[in-house]
């Protein structure tokens, strides 16, 4: 049968809301490791199989592309130890510790999200990546057409919900070095780029969860790639050596 979670997952995904801390999680740690640990795991597992197909270069271990359960609270006013959901991260291969575009999926007590593109990028890549909106807007927004826009899409690929733009964040103005008039105004103030749909979290129970995951990963796969080829470009153009001048 095809991987999937249970309803022993969101139940204890509710528990771990309610009760973020160690004492309450400690005795479950078991529960943990067989609802929602061993499920994902095989969740990941399948995707990565169909991802070979179009998206072979983000296709890692199932361990390394599920992400940790525990929350990082160095710098964090908020001290809960544990995040209220289960998610897993699709890098591309090079870019596994910088941001880049990617495939993510979480579950949490309410819903099912389902998120690809770029989110919060660093420096470098930011600027790459509105350099080369800065160029081939038109291009990017036919990828996002061809993803949003229902008439776009072909019968096969139609699912509901919709998939639909990721919060840009954008800045107020025109970054610094783009003229206030360009005609990609929004694409250049955005800060995170790419689209995402919420599901039901009744979703991640059913057998056809996988291939409801993987459809709409595919789908939005060519948006990744322009993303990520436009960092790659820049990043490229970097090491590259210089001429020398005689």
């Amino acid at each position: 049968m095809p991987a999937h979670f249970t309803p022993e997952t969101l139940k204890f995904l509710r528990g771990l809301a309610r009760n973020n801390d160690r004492e309450w999680f400690e005795p479950r740690r078991e529960i943990y490791e067989r609802a929602l640990k061993q499920p994902m795991l095989a969740v990941v597992d399948e995707i990565n199989t169909a991802m070979h197909d179009f998206a072979p270069e983000h296709v890692r271990p199932p361990n390394k592309t599920m992400m940790r359960i525990y929350r990082d609270t160095r710098f964090s006013p908020d001290k809960r130890p544990y995040k209220r959901h289960v998610s897993a991260w699709w890098a591309r291969r090079g870019m596994e510790k910088t941001s880049g575009g990617g495939f993510y999926l979480h579950i949490d007590p309410k819903e099912v999200l389902i998120s690809v593109g770029v989110y919060m990028p660093e420096r470098e890549q930011l600027l790459a990546i509105r350099r080369w909106l800065a160029e081939h807007h038109e291009e990017y927004r036919a990828l996002l057409g061809a993803i949003v826009k229902p008439r776009a899409r072909s019968a096969a690929s139609k699912m509901q919900p919709p998939m639909t733009h990721i919060d840009a964040q954008p800045l107020t103005r025109m970054p610094k070095g783009f003229p206030a008039d360009h005609p990609a105004d929004e694409l250049l103030r955005a800060r995170n780029w790419g689209v995402h749909v919420a599901l039901p979290v009744e979703r991640a129970l059913e057998p056809a969860f996988v291939s409801e995951v993987v459809q709409r990963f595919r789908l939005a796969a060519p948006l990744v790639e322009a993303l990520n080829g436009a960092i790659l470009e820049a990043s490229e153009a970097v090491r590259k050596p210089s001429r020398p001048l005689f």
